[in-house]
């Protein structure tokens, strides 16, 4: 067991109020997850929020639903009050939250919620009410347009072992964006966060990684603000694109060349064994940036071994041996 984490080292994360057991579903229950309070809250400092709550809707209270053609931004309106209109109520409460919550690193929700869900929310036709199509839950619309680089996921979805590696992953990064980069802007801070963070979106994104790396060395004659903002999309989005053993084993052959010169043969043998066994299916991805920080730490420079893709979150997580 690793050692626990105090209060100040734990990344603040919002979460749907009803994912950490408060009773405030609209017939007054709740999806307590487990994984989010009792692994994830080592970790996080989780901040809970419900935007049908805040917008007054009370508890118990009617269903809402999304209705609207497709193509077109749909209304939150009533399941069986069709008066009832809420859509601008959800919208000023959820723009007063992300401006009140620019410090959050990332945000877990609720499955199918008209409000939180992150996407395959039914959406329903305004003339005969039947499903027309599918989208995102309100306040999932509010913070895409206003809070862009929030990494975002449902917490039923971190069942899959790949997305959950994924989305903590994002959280971390962007977290090391805020304390290194956002908390002490320069072109320096951003030059060092790329470098450090090079093979990370290498796994992730290849053309990114080449794109922001031709966009870097450019940088300097751009407004730092203009720089920083256009960096960080690119590197977010980037990142919310899950990695796959193909691209894992391109990220992990590129390190292993720092270590050519390095070792005797049959060590580079059994690191190029170890790397083919995770691209085949074989053993996860931990066996191989196991062995690979092994040797690391005798024979890689300073600049590899900073690299945030060999440790990109807590070792404890485990979230690299089901993938």
């Amino acid at each position: 067991m690793g050692e626990r984490v105090t209060d100040e080292r734990r990344i603040p994360v919002g979460i749907s109020s009803c994912l950490t057991g408060e009773q405030v579903r609209y017939n007054g229950g709740h999806k307590r997850s487990r994984y989010c309070l009792e692994v994830l809250a080592e970790r996080f400092a989780l901040e809970p929020f419900c935007p049908e709550l805040e917008a007054g809707l009370g508890v118990p209270r009617e269903p809402i639903r999304l209705v609207g053609l497709e193509g077109e931004s749909p209304r939150v309106v009533g399941t069986r009050d069709l008066s009832l209109d809420v859509t601008e109520r959800l919208e000023a409460v959820s723009r007063a939250f992300i401006e009140d919550h620019r410090h959050l690193r990332g945000f877990i929700l609720m499955k199918g919620s008209p409000s939180c869900g992150l996407a395959r929310v039914k959406v329903y036709r305004p003339d005969n009410g039947m499903p027309s199509h599918s989208g995102a839950g309100a306040f999932v619309r509010a913070l895409r347009r206003h809070f862009p680089e929030l990494p975002l996921e449902e917490e039923a979805r971190m069942n899959d072992a790949v997305l959950r590696e994924n989305f903590i992953t994002r959280v971390y990064a962007y977290d090391d964006w805020k304390r290194h980069v956002e908390a002490t802007p320069g072109y320096h801070a951003l030059l060092q966060f790329h470098s450090r963070q090079k093979y990370l979106l290498m796994a992730h994104h290849v053309e990114t990684y080449r794109e922001l790396g031709r966009y870097l060395a450019e940088s300097s004659r751009r407004p730092l603000g203009e720089a920083m903002a256009h960096y960080l999309q690119r590197f977010m989005a980037a990142l919310a694109r899950p990695a796959t053993r193909k691209t894992h084993t391109n990220a992990l052959m590129h390190v292993f060349g720092y270590l050519k010169e390095a070792l005797d043969a049959e060590t580079k043998q059994d690191l190029l064994t170890a790397i083919e066994d995770y691209r085949l299916g074989h053993v996860p991805l931990t066996v191989p940036i196991r062995l690979l920080n092994h040797y690391l730490k005798r024979h890689g420079s300073d600049y590899i071994r900073a690299q945030t893709y060999l440790d990109p979150h807590p070792y404890e997580l485990g979230l690299r041996n089901a993938i």
